[in-house]
């Protein structure tokens, strides 16, 4: 048996910002097993969890959709992170070090909020794809790449909130997806997003922390500031801190717990 916890990420409400499985393993567990977990989760990531192999790493760290491995996932390292700092696994003064597909990543805490140490992946302007305005029902102001998803920004603020874009199209783009962001009326937050990723099996992601990689050097640039607040404008919604140091982002978020229970098989 195996535990596993659902923890809501980037949010300090239950039933907000995005959910998580959280399996936490003695030992590395065959490839064809874990997807077939994170297929009967069927959230947007199941995280894996093993003891770190090498003095850099305190645990190894993969992310599985219901349908393929991805290489960056923040809302699940968010709730990795706490479910270690919750179960006293982790004492709160340190700094968990992750062994992942994009190297190692730091969380540490900060309040109540856990604090990513993530790669930051500057979106490059970029030709739109052919059929984008159709395919969003809205005209694109800038349109880039990142390494992972294309970057739309878009002319409001109220164009992004409203969005129903062709899943269809989007599914045959190149990379995991497609970000749409605009910049914030105004209060707390600089700049909103959502991100739709149906490749991946997750037809829009409620909280995406790896989209705020790019968003965060995007707005950076836009905004003249190094430190900055996004909403992501899904359904559940949920609130990401971003804080850019050069090739490096901080992103911030809360976490709750919803679930504890045991994996039978």
């Amino acid at each position: 048996m195996q535990d596993v916890v659902v923890v809501d990420a980037f949010t300090t409400e239950p039933f907000r910002g995005n959910p998580a499985a959280v399996c936490i393993l003695t030992r590395p567990a065959p490839e064809p097993w874990m997807r077939l977990v994170a297929r009967e989760m069927n959230l947007a990531e199941t995280a894996f969890l093993t003891p770190g192999e090498s003095t850099d790493a305190d645990f190894a760290l993969r992310w599985f959709t219901p349908v393929s491995e991805v290489e960056l996932c923040g809302h699940a390292t968010i709730a990795s992170a706490h479910v270690l700092f919750e179960d006293g696994r982790v004492l709160p003064d340190k700094t968990i070090r992750f062994d992942t597909l994009s190297g190692i990543l730091g969380a540490r805490l900060d309040g109540t909020a856990v604090i990513l140490d993530f790669p930051a992946t500057p979106p490059k302007r970029a030709d739109p794809p052919a059929g984008l305005a159709t395919a969003l029902g809205a005209e694109p102001m800038w349109v880039g790449q990142t390494p992972f998803a294309y970057l739309v920004e878009l002319e409001s603020e109220e164009t992004v909130r409203g969005l129903h874009p062709d899943l269809v199209w989007i599914s045959a783009l190149q990379g995991n997806g497609l970000i749409v962001t605009a910049g914030a009326y105004g209060g707390p937050y600089d700049f909103v997003s959502r991100f739709f990723a149906p490749a991946l099996g997750v037809p829009e992601d409620p909280v995406t922390g790896s989209a705020h990689c790019g968003l965060a050097a995007y707005w950076s640039g836009r905004l003249g500031k190094t430190r900055l607040c996004g909403y992501q404008a899904s359904q559940r919604g949920g609130e990401v801190g971003v804080t850019l140091a050069g090739d490096r982002v901080e992103l911030a978020g809360g976490a709750v717990t919803i679930l504890r229970g045991q994996l039978l098989h």
